[in-house]
């Protein structure tokens, strides 16, 4: 019984350290994109986004997905508390960074010309891309860094690294924006990258190695199934952008661009805000998975635990978003975006199927099996794009929200199936009855507001929003314990 309420503290601690990360994240986001559009205008605006969104692009091509693959090899060795394995990993890892950030930086360089042709239509960005090729470097081995603190679990320290490096990122932007207007874009990119990557390696030096010595076969030999899951992950990250990009084609063509800007400011909304849970859960799922991986018991014990600490989480979050969303709507983009409610609401519906196959799904990560991974990725992303094609076609915007929730439907029992005669996976009953019954309010809040006049959906839909609240506290607290802390804390002030 302790064992299983510390597990659930772990769980629950984690994602309110690395959930307070991301919300701070957001808000220098937020700073940084109005700092821009003040300073330089719509033009510099662009050219920041579009330089951006290119590195990323790169970066997912060129970082092999090591950010993520190698975080299974460290955590697996944490497990066992075997200092020279980590230490082994580590400096597989180390090296293999260093060989993908570069070779990163080398492909940018070598196709700059290219890069500003495709990007801003002439090659006169050609220079800017030759010294963004540096930050590509930085970047991936900032990401080595982190995965050395996430897969040791110094949560801690990885909250710390990553609070500071957005802070000490925005103040070096402030004042090269004002004082160079668009020409300090890329030298702050570049900034921004280097004291990112100088802060991961102060925290990171503070985790205990050991010196070992490996060869270049010894390094390929132990590297080469990080390689391997991490082509994979990165295989599925450009799939999951190729299905965006053809689906935002189709609306375009078949539509307007303004239908464009709308999918994608509604998406952005849930996927900002809601998406922030599933990474700051996933930062130390993924390794406590992957570290009993190999045990059946305490593996499925862990998914259904995760799963649902989401649930609680994720159910009041998305009542208040289908209540109140036009209201953000407005407070976030303006009355001209309102038409978008109909698509977030069902978009939330969705999100309570995503957060149930999410935490299941992390299990082909976690066993390493790369293979299943990318056909189960594959199926999805495919699914997805048919069903999002569909529903714009027959049903507008309104349909691209009702694809996503049946997207994530079918992509549950996918998930759910995979696992269960691949690894002997199944959820408790406890978790059945805890998702039925949010899902059941979430869908009486999507019925008040649809259906209800006036002010009697908003008094229906927060009564059921404080019900969902009260039942995710209730339940948590049966759990954890929940109140005696925050009693205790509140009492201590």
């Amino acid at each position: 019984m302790e064992n299983t309420q510390s597990s659930y503290r772990q769980i629950f601690k984690a994602t309110s350290l690395f959930g307070g990360v991301q919300a701070f994240n957001i808000l220098i986001s937020i700073i940084r994109s109005k700092v821009i559009a003040v300073l330089l205008g719509p033009a510099g605006m662009g050219v920041a986004g579009l330089f951006t969104s290119t590195l990323l692009l790169m970066s997912n091509i060129t970082g092999m997905g090591l950010a993520s693959s190698a975080v299974r090899d460290v955590a697996a060795a944490h497990q066992r508390n075997d200092i020279t394995a980590i230490s082994r990993t580590v400096k597989v890892l180390n090296r293999l960074v260093w060989i993908t950030g570069l070779l990163g930086g080398i492909i940018v360089c070598l196709t700059a010309p290219y890069l500003s042709k495709i990007t801003f239509g002439d090659t006169s960005y050609t220079v800017a891309f030759y010294w963004l090729s540096i930050s590509l470097v930085f970047s991936q081995l900032t990401a080595g860094r982190n995965v050395l603190l996430q897969g040791t679990r110094q949560l801690n320290r990885l909250a710390k690294a990553n609070v500071l490096g957005s802070l000490l990122g925005l103040l070096i932007t402030l004042p090269l924006y004002y004082w160079y207007g668009i020409n300090g874009v890329v030298p702050a990119l570049i900034l921004t990258a280097l004291c990112t990557l100088l802060i991961a390696l102060y925290f990171s030096r503070q985790v205990r190695t050991a010196a070992v010595t490996l060869t270049r076969s010894e390094t390929w030999n132990e590297g080469k199934g990080m390689l391997k899951m991490g082509f994979m992950l990165s295989l599925s990250s450009l799939m999951a952008l190729a299905e965006a990009y053809i689906v935002r084609i189709f609306i375009s063509n078949t539509g307007s661009v303004e239908d464009v800007g709308l999918y994608n400011a509604g998406f952005a909304i849930i996927g900002t805000y809601v998406g922030m849970i599933f990474t700051a859960m996933s930062t130390d799922y993924y390794p406590r998975l992957a570290g009993v991986a190999n045990n059946r018991v305490q593996r499925n014990q862990l998914i259904n635990q995760q799963a649902e600490v989401a649930i609680f989480i994720l159910a009041p979050i998305l009542c208040t978003f289908i209540v109140f969303i036009k209201w953000g709507i407005v407070l976030l983009y303006s009355g001209q975006f309102v038409s978008i409610d109909a698509m977030i609401h069902w978009a939330a519906l969705g999100m309570y199927f995503k957060a149930a196959s999410w935490s299941v799904a992390f299990i082909f990560l976690a066993k390493g099996d790369s293979k299943l991974f990318f056909w189960n990725e594959l199926g999805g992303v495919a699914s997805l794009l048919l069903l999002n094609i569909l529903g714009y076609k027959f049903r507008g915007l309104s349909g691209l929200g009702m694809s996503f929730m049946v997207g994530y439907i079918l992509y549950f029992f996918q998930v759910f199936l995979i696992a269960k005669f691949k690894y002997g996976f199944a959820f408790w009953k406890a978790f059945y009855k805890i998702f039925l019954f949010q899902f059941l309010l979430g869908v009486t809040c999507f019925l008040a507001v649809t259906y209800l006049p006036g002010l009697l959906k908003y008094v229906v839909g927060i009564a059921v929003l404080l019900l969902s609240l009260f039942y995710s506290f209730k339940t948590m607290n049966n759990r954890i314990r929940l109140w005696p802390v925050l009693k205790s804390k509140l009492w201590r002030r």
